[in-house]
């Protein structure tokens, strides 16, 4: 025999109304398909039936004598151990503005007197199927953010743990190679060579790993940070880049922003490093950083004029490890954008990029304005 889909939808239901008869019927009703039925006379045994043990969803009458049931919902709503409860309000009003104020109360939805059974089975199953998909998103909302930390945790743990082997063997093969530069053949100084090469962008990689793995933990305080002295220090780590390619850099003032100090340097840091990289070697990188105050956020440029991204690539390079055909020919982990997405979202912004091949990009963020 078939099963339903309401025969399958059992809930624990709490019936309010004040009228023998009609908790009688509707409790038969109910309980004829499989829910299990509580009944209250009154608005405070309602309350005290629910703060027991709170119900999958409450049938609440309106007209009952002390308290009505529009003061029963809104005291169930401004309860936190009650207030995710739904109600069904089900009365004799069919006015209008009745029905507003049962909404208004916290009411989710609203069954005039006298009623079909089928509408009232229909609605309740409604209602407990979105309380089952509400629970299961934050079932799987809470397993994500476990499984993220996890990885963040694992991330960490693996790369600074590869640090010092991998140290090492870059070490004794530049040991060797000075020592014994003299003594090895052409090929053993070229494998000595390609093994302290691959070390370094193992290691670049490692290290790229654990600030993408860090982003997430707040060791700083959120506070008000000056954007230009933050730019100053990422300019200052850059310095070399910006002196070998003769970088001309310009900028306008920056704003103070609320955010964590570190993460905004990586930020730019990485941003202003894209852009000075991403540039063809017959060309002198020009960027250019400005900041635009909107309505509630701050709004972010860096423009240069490098070598572009493809507009298929546009959505995909805030993915860790991707990395465009065009960005090939050049150094790069493939992590540093990915870091600039977290480190943007930290700061409940967000992040995107408009390109040209072949004329330049320019990478946009926002900062909100407040904290909260």
């Amino acid at each position: 025999m078939e099963t339903s889909v309401m025969d399958q939808s059992k809930g624990d239901i709490l019936l309010v109304d004040d009228t023998p008869d009609n908790l009688r019927v509707l409790s038969a009703m109910l309980t004829n398909r499989g829910f299990e039925v509580r009944k209250a006379l009154n608005g405070q045994r309602a309350l005290a039936s629910v703060q027991a043990a709170p119900p999958n969803l409450i049938l609440l009458d309106i007209k009952m004598p002390e308290m009505d049931g529009y003061t029963v919902c809104q005291r169930l709503k401004a309860d936190p151990k009650t207030c995710e409860v739904p109600v069904i309000f089900i009365s004799a009003l069919d006015d209008a503005l009745d029905k507003v104020k049962a909404f208004a109360a916290g009411g989710v939805d609203y069954v005039t007197k006298p009623f079909q059974e089928m509408e009232v089975l229909a609605r309740i199953e409604h209602q407990l199927c979105i309380q089952r998909l509400q629970k299961q998103l934050i079932l799987h909302n809470q397993e994500l953010a476990r499984s993220n930390r996890e990885l963040e945790q694992f991330a960490y743990v693996v790369s600074h743990d590869l640090q010092q082997p991998l140290q090492s063997i870059t070490g004794f093969a530049k040991i060797i190679q000075l020592q014994h530069q003299n003594t090895l053949d052409q090929a053993a100084v070229e494998y000595l060579s390609r093994i302290y090469d691959a070390g370094s962008r193992m290691q670049k990689l490692i290290q790229d790993l654990l600030v993408y793995s860090k982003v997430g933990q707040h060791d700083q305080e959120f506070r008000s940070v000056d954007c230009n002295e933050v730019l100053r220090n990422a300019l200052d780590n850059l310095q070399g880049a910006i002196a070998d390619r003769q970088v001309c850099l310009t900028q306008d003032n920056l704003p103070t922003v609320m955010g964590y100090e570190t993460q905004l340097m990586q930020l730019l840091q990485n941003l202003v490093s894209n852009a000075i990289k991403f540039v063809s070697p017959q060309k002198i990188p020009q960027v250019h950083i400005t900041a635009e105050r909107q309505e509630n956020y701050w709004l972010f440029k860096i423009r240069d004029n490098g070598i572009g991204i493809e507009t298929a690539d546009l959505e995909k390079i805030f993915e860790i490890f991707h990395r465009t055909q065009s960005a090939a020919a050049y150094a790069g982990t493939g992590i540093g954008l990915a870091t600039c997405k977290k480190i943007v979202e930290n700061h409940r912004g967000r992040i995107w990029v408009d390109s040209t091949v072949g004329l330049g990009t320019t990478f946009y963020f926002t900062i909100c304005t407040k904290e909260n």
